[in-house]
């Protein structure tokens, strides 16, 4: 087998087989996207390739790029590169990049989460050789409680702001978690939604994710008037000029991170949820065991610990050094 099919550059990860990058950082004229996170899918490529479920948000962020879809599962061969797309229960249209070069197998797997939140299409365990995977929760601290559990809370939450007469303002990142959010929510009230949460919202409902009824918040709307409401924003709108126009507010947040108390204290909120769109300790684990690699790259997170956990455990573990951020929302 020839190894390595992928190298690391300044520019990001790189196939030299099929002459193409995975997320990467820098333009490049080639681009094979797991996602649409900001983080993930760049402007500035020449040619993007991501799945047809991902194209949509890409493009609204992106504007006019030159891109192609593809379907989960389709295999593609570019140049001496075998290429296919797995999903990774990340957020709609996210997906593990596998890449087969002359019988060796590695797949990149972006963001993801083991556990189906009934929302995104599920993930799919992957085999290969070497697996490159984020590590944002990588400390046994950070276990999620079931969805349902989780669920429960913020409805509760919630009809407790509608007793007291305040506005419930909960906040989420605009794509993905805010729209799995909303497919938890008890109808107790109108849902409103921050312009950013919106415009996804449309495209999503468009591709025929089903969303329950929001309205937009726009400056013509009376939502004071609007009473019992559940307003979605992104984190980053609750802290500022946005908010005045709500009575009485009581703000939330939902975030993986929200599992650190001194976190919560630091948001200022009056509540936090847990609740991430990445994989947890135990999610690691399994993800790492069912692909029957060897060789692992641990990139955004807790990399130094969770490699070095990973040696002890008898894998071949690195840290590989990315540009990828955190989009569960503490850097928002």
């Amino acid at each position: 087998m020839t190894d390595p099919v992928l190298t690391f550059t300044p520019n990001g990860i790189y196939c030299p087989a099929g002459d193409f990058y995975v997320d990467p950082w820098r333009p490049v004229d080639r681009a094979l996207i797991t996602h649409g996170h900001a983080d993930h899918a760049r402007s500035g490529h020449n040619r993007y390739l991501a799945t047809h479920a991902a194209l949509p948000v890409m493009r609204h962020r992106l504007g006019d790029i030159t891109a192609e879809g593809i379907a989960y599962g389709e295999i593609r061969q570019i140049g001496g590169a075998r290429v296919s797309f797995h999903p990774a229960g990340h957020l709609p249209g996210s997906a593990q990049i596998r890449i087969e070069v002359d019988g060796c197998v590695w797949v990149v797997s972006g963001d993801y989460k083991t556990t189906d939140d009934g929302f995104c299409e599920p993930y799919e365990p992957v085999r290969c050789h070497s697996f490159i995977t984020e590590c944002t929760f990588g400390l046994p601290v950070f276990t999620w409680a079931p969805q349902r559990d989780v669920a429960q809370q913020i409805n509760a939450w919630w009809q407790t702001c509608v007793d007291e007469g305040k506005t419930a303002l909960l906040g989420a990142y605009s794509l993905g978690k805010a729209q799995r959010l909303l497919s938890l929510l008890d109808p107790i009230g109108p849902i409103l939604t921050h312009g950013a949460v919106e415009a996804t919202n449309d495209i999503l409902r468009t591709q025929g994710y089903a969303l329950p009824e929001t309205q937009h918040v726009t400056p013509d709307l009376d939502v004071k008037s609007l009473k019992g409401a559940l307003v979605v924003a992104p984190p980053s709108a609750l802290g500022g000029q946005w908010v005045r126009r709500f009575r009485n507010p009581s703000t939330a947040f939902a975030s993986g991170w929200m599992q650190i108390r001194g976190i919560r204290r630091r948001r200022g909120m009056d509540r936090g949820f847990v609740l991430s769109d990445h994989a947890d300790w135990p999610g690691l684990q399994d993800a790492i065991r069912e692909t029957g690699a060897e060789t692992i790259y641990a990139t955004h997170g807790y990399t130094d610990i969770f490699a070095r956990w990973l040696r002890d455990q008898g894998y071949d573990a690195h840290v590989l050094e990315t540009e990828f951020g955190d989009d569960d929302g503490a850097g928002e």
